[in-house]
């Protein structure tokens, strides 16, 4: 039976010309490369240095269109995904819309979902379209972590970086099967009940400051590799492929530990899972969409191949996707 599919025709991503380095963080706080790398397998991180979270995307965005062959006024609705937006109010989707020079009318909003985000963001466009609410979609993971990190607290300033990472996505028809490109499924999670295993400090209605990141991570750690894996199992799954089936898994960037956890249970060699975590570190919902353009735009990924997307942050939420490229 003929369905309506999102198919991936664009890409884009963005980093923030500073890099920091393990040693540079050694001259900050008390670590070393060996500590940061043994335990979290990342070696540097881009840090902004007064770009915005909109002004990354705009970046992101531009890539992602001209990869496309469209410009912003073709575009039908954009959708960010981010816990650091520009303004408590309005959106940074707004004001990036506003920036691109899209239509006016065209709706523009923001998911909060943590490191989840852009799956988030992804599934929400997926399914307006798939509704036939709109014909096209541009989908944004952008991070300012660095505003919110304490770089005195070298348990969590050593994770963190900023990017910004971009799709278009467009209608498409499909013959409903996993043979079908575009998005195969995709699936979302919560538990509140883990609400305080990772968080800020603060909040407009609490303190009226946006606080820095607080984690438990030996609690994260217990959680993702198996919230990670239920993400990735659902949607194959839901889909009808096997993991053999699959030609990439990309998870979260968060830890390699985690990354290398997440690819064993679920039985996919690790020549088959993307790792961007080493010079990106931890960039929560720029994570993906940073790690997917990237490999696009080198030719890892290739046209007709097939990748998860697995995600988990704050909230606790977490989140799959299932896209033939």
């Amino acid at each position: 039976m003929k369905c309506i599919r999102s198919e991936l025709i664009g890409w884009g991503h963005y980093l923030p010309p500073k890099v920091l380095t393990n040693d540079d963080l050694s001259k900050m706080v008390d670590t070393n490369d060996e500590w940061i790398s043994t335990r979290t397998g990342i070696k540097s991180r881009h840090i902004s240095e007064g770009e915005t979270t909109a002004q990354m995307s705009v970046k992101a965005a531009q890539m992602a269109l001209k990869r496309a062959g469209l410009e912003a006024s073709d575009i039908d609705l954009i959708v960010l995904g981010t816990l650091t937006s520009d303004n408590t109010t309005p959106s940074s989707a707004a004001k990036i819309a506003g920036i691109l020079g899209m239509r006016s009318g065209t709706p523009a909003f923001d998911v909060g979902a943590a490191c989840s985000g852009f799956v988030y963001a992804l599934t929400t466009a997926d399914n307006m379209i798939r509704l036939n609410q709109v014909k096209s979609a541009l989908v944004i993971g952008a991070e300012t972590l660095s505003k919110i990190t304490d770089w005195t607290d070298r348990n969590t300033c050593v994770l963190f970086g900023d990017g910004a990472g971009a799709v278009v996505l467009r209608a498409c028809e499909g013959n409903g099967t996993s043979d079908d490109r575009g998005i195969l499924s995709t699936k979302l999670y919560a538990d509140g009940s883990k609400y305080d295993r990772l968080y800020t400090s603060g909040g407009v209605s609490t303190t009226a400051h946006a606080g820095y990141i607080f984690m438990d991570g030996k609690e994260v750690f217990k959680s993702a590799v198996g919230c990670l894996s239920e993400a990735a199992e659902y949607v194959m799954n839901d889909a009808g492929v096997s993991e053999s089936d699959v030609d990439w898994l990309l998870p979260h960037q968060a830890n390699i530990r985690i990354i290398e956890g997440v690819g064993h249970k679920l039985g996919i060699a690790p020549e088959k899972v993307i790792v961007t975590v080493d010079h990106h570190g931890n960039t929560s919902a720029a994570s993906i969409p940073l790690a997917l353009s990237e490999s696009l735009e080198s030719g890892k990924i290739k046209k007709g191949q097939l990748v998860v997307l697995s995600a988990m942050g704050a909230g606790f939420t977490w989140a799959g996707a299932l896209i033939r490229i």
